[in-house]
């Protein structure tokens, strides 16, 4: 056949040994493979959660977190944490890349164990007051962690709580009343004989009495001798004329509830702070009515007995009449001057001309609560 004979025949062979494979067959294995690989994927995210943390949180959560603790970090957790304590998105976002940051792979048990989770919040704190880009990032982040913290104090159980009888109260006693809407008013008791009890009827800043609805639902809240707070949940009957003043009449309860613990941490303390007085005033300009705060230039001296997030309790010997508003001045352990606009809702005596104003916080700005935040948990400690 000659050389060219030969060589046809060899490539008639190759074309007989290297068949083209069946298309179908190709397809099935690609497509297979494919839905191997995105498995595989799928199931990698879910187990370990996309992403670092929040935006900005890289400067101020505490470092980089380990590519160990990222595979190991239980997101199904981390969900069921965040559904329990009602988190939002930004709450779960930053606790969980401080979660990440420390190496903790089981979230749900550093959450039922408060000291470790102090541990690893006070962590964040250092660590974002360190290296944040900006006050206002710093600031930012510190109120989300403390939002975070606050959260968790408040679901921690009560034991304390119980019921007891409403005949505790007496006369002259000290109390606030509370509305549906939630506005509070210190008030004292006037009488409470039998079915009967009388109460102070609230003012508002201006010394004008408060009108109430006959049925309105309020909250009366008490304090007994022992410091022990209750609770009657009533309405209001009528609107009388007393030798003491005008008073409301609440319908009387079978049974008053222990307060339940406070919605904020308070810690002991002992700090020197100062106080005045805040008037307000009402300025009338045609149809419209300004109100017109002004701070009394005197001053009066005191000591912080406990604070919180919402409040403190301060000790002096100036008089000053339940339901004023004040602002108050003091400085916390880094020498930092702090202030509040606060309320007194009650007065006890303390021995002598002394006296305990129990304060309520109306307004506070950002960097002053995430200081006193700060102090309550002990984060500002080194």
């Amino acid at each position: 056949m000659g050389i060219f004979g030969n060589s046809m025949f060899l490539l008639q062979d190759d074309i007989v040994w290297f068949k083209e494979e069946d298309p179908v067959v190709s397809t099935i294995f690609l497509v297979t493979l494919a839905v191997i690989i995105i498995a595989v994927i799928v199931i990698n995210i879910v187990r370990n959660g996309i992403g670092a943390g929040p935006k900005g949180s890289g400067s101020g959560g505490g470092g980089k977190s380990s590519g160990s603790s990222t595979r190991n970090f239980s997101i199904f957790q981390m969900r069921k944490v965040a559904s329990f304590y009602g988190l939002d998105k930004d709450q779960t976002k930053l606790l969980e890349y401080v979660f990440k940051n420390d190496g903790v792979s089981n979230p749900e048990t550093v959450m039922q164990n408060v000291p470790s989770l102090d541990r690893h919040f006070k962590r964040a704190y250092k660590s974002i007051e360190k290296s944040g880009e900006s006050e206002q990032e710093v600031q930012d982040f510190l109120t989300l962690l403390f939002s975070i913290r606050n959260t968790v104090e408040a679901a921690q159980p009560d034991k304390s709580a119980a019921a007891g009888p409403a005949r505790r109260i007496s006369e002259n006693m000290a109390a606030v009343l509370s509305t549906a809407k939630g506005a509070t008013y210190p008030v004292r008791v006037i009488s409470s004989k039998g079915n009967q009890l009388l109460v102070d009827c609230p003012r508002n800043s201006l010394g004008t009495p408060v009108k109430f609805a006959r049925g309105s639902k309020i909250t009366l809240s008490f304090f007994t001798n022992l410091s022990k707070g209750f609770s009657i949940e009533s309405r209001v009957q009528d609107v009388l004329e007393t030798p003491q003043g005008l008073a409301l009449e609440l319908a009387h309860s079978s049974k008053a509830m222990a307060l339940t613990k406070r919605r904020f941490k308070r810690k002991e303390v002992t700090i020197s702070c100062y106080f005045s007085i805040v008037h307000i005033e009402e300025i009338k300009r045609g149809r419209k009515t300004e109100r017109k705060m002004s701070v009394d230039p005197r001053r009066s001296m005191g000591t912080i007995l406990d604070i919180s997030a919402g409040g403190c309790a301060v000790k002096t010997t100036s008089v000053v009449p339940v339901g004023s508003r004040i602002k108050i001045t003091f400085e916390n352990s880094e020498g930092r001057s702090l202030a509040a606009l606060g309320q007194v809702l009650r007065t006890n005596r303390s021995g002598g001309l002394g006296i305990i104003m129990h304060i309520k916080f109306i307004k506070i700005t950002r960097k002053s609560l995430n200081a006193v935040n700060a102090m309550v948990f002990g984060y500002d400690q080194d």
